[in-house]
């Protein structure tokens, strides 16, 4: 059961409404982890300003495979239900990208390399190697890209804190284990 209380829908203010509606129009419904972050309007602005700024950075493919190498290093169940419900049914990801993503690779070699990078700067909290640094740029990423690939990792890190936090109950198909049929 999830820690935080989400408000009622009629409990927030118009501006609230209007976001947790776009969101509801996106997935058919608001998940969980929405309309938890609705209990603070400035939280949720964040949110989706980040989200939508950092549409505009990466290829929406590239992103998906960032958010869900990060989910999975970061143990966020929640978070990897959700990025792999949007990767499959709204990104065109296949299941075996999906899972190759959460184990930190891809089935297109110039985003494996950007999956494992994602998951270094997870696991060594941003203070990843040389090796790594050029691992990315050998796969053909700029130095913006590589500032990209980071900032992407780190809003995937702020949902997976915040729902790791909350333990928002999952409202959208749960994620199988990697390597198994869901």
């Amino acid at each position: 059961m999830s820690r935080l209380n989400a408000p009622e829908y009629g409990d927030v203010p118009a501006h609230v409404r209007n976001t947790l509606d776009k969101v509801g129009m996106q997935f058919g419904f608001v998940p969980n982890m929405f309309a938890t972050l609705a209990s603070n309007p400035a939280v949720l602005d964040v949110v989706m300003t980040l989200q939508g700024s950092l549409a505009r950075v990466l290829d929406a493919r590239t992103r998906h495979t960032i958010a869900l190498a990060v989910s999975e290093a970061n143990g966020c169940d929640y978070c990897l239900a959700v990025h792999s419900y949007v990767s499959s049914e709204l990104g065109g990801m296949s299941s075996d990208d999906i899972d190759l993503a959460r184990a930190g690779s891809s089935i297109d070699p110039k985003r494996a390399a950007v999956a494992r990078f994602a998951q270094q700067v997870v696991e060594s909290r941003g203070r990843v190697s040389d090796a790594d640094l050029a691992a990315v740029r050998g796969a053909g990423y700029t130095d913006p890209q590589i500032l990209a690939i980071v900032t992407v990792a780190v809003q995937a890190l702020l949902t997976n804190f915040i729902n790791n936090v909350n333990q928002t109950d999952i409202d959208i198909p749960a994620a199988s284990p990697v390597g198994t049929q869901g």
